[in-house]
C-alpha cells in the first residue's frame, strides 16, 4: 500500500506503454473510503509551448491535423521535450524545427497541468522575442503549415473559439495580460 495524499494506493499495474505514454491501473480506495479504480495517463515529456512575438507584435501558428481529435489545429509551436533536458532548450529546439525561428530572448510565461485528473502531463510556455529566421525543420511525421499574423488577431481566434488547443489558449491570454499591463517594455523586464 502507498499513500497519495488522502488517497491509498493498494495495487499498481502497467497496462501499456508507448515511448511517449504508459497507461497504468490503480486499485484505490479513495477519501471517502470506498475500493474503486483510477486510471494514470503518465507523460515521458513535458509539454512545450512557445509564443514567438516580434517587436510589431506579430505571432507565428503552426496548423496541423490532430490524430486524437480528428481535426485541424492552430497552435503556438509546441512539443515534447525529454525530461532529462533543460525545458528552454527543448523550447529553442521546437521554434527553430517548426517555425524556422531562432529567438534571443526567453521569458518563461506559465507552467500548467494539462489534465491532472487524469495524467501528470504537465508543460511550460515561453515567450520568445528578438527573433531571426531561417527555414522550419519539421519532424518526419510533421505535416505543417506555418502562419504569421498578428497577435490581435490570434487572441481574437481564442476568444471566438476558433483555436481551442489548451498551450495555445493559456499562453495566448497570459500574454494579453502582460500586454495590458504595460505593453512590449513589460514583457522585455521580465
Amino acid at each position: 500500500m502507498k499513500e497519495r495524499g488522502p488517497w491509498t494506493t493498494l495495487h499498481e499495474e502497467l497496462r501499456y506503454e508507448t515511448p511517449w505514454i504508459a497507461v497504468s491501473h490503480h486499485r484505490v480506495i479513495d477519501p471517502g473510503g470506498r475500493e474503486g479504480i483510477y486510471g494514470v495517463v503518465h507523460f515521458k515529456n513535458l509539454a512545450i509551448g512557445i509564443v514567438p512575438l516580434d517587436e510589431d507584435l506579430n505571432t507565428w501558428i503552426v496548423g496541423q491535423y490532430r490524430y486524437p481529435v480528428q481535426a485541424y489545429s492552430w497552435e503556438i509551436p509546441e512539443g515534447g521535450g525529454k525530461r532529462d533536458i533543460p525545458p528552454l532548450e527543448s523550447a529553442q529546439r521546437e521554434l527553430r524545427e517548426e517555425a524556422g525561428i531562432v529567438a534571443r530572448r526567453w521569458t518563461e510565461l506559465l507552467r500548467m497541468d494539462l489534465s491532472n485528473s487524469a495524467s501528470d502531463e504537465h508543460a511550460i510556455i515561453y515567450l520568445a522575442q528578438d527573433l531571426s529566421f531561417h527555414p522550419p525543420q519539421p519532424d518526419h511525421d510533421e505535416e505543417l503549415t506555418l502562419r504569421k499574423l498578428p497577435f490581435a488577431e490570434l487572441l481574437r481566434m481564442v476568444l471566438d473559439g476558433e483555436v481551442t488547443d489548451s498551450l495555445t489558449v493559456a499562453a495566448v491570454l497570459k500574454v494579453q495580460v502582460l500586454l495590458l499591463q504595460g505593453g512590449c517594455d513589460a514583457l522585455r523586464q521580465k
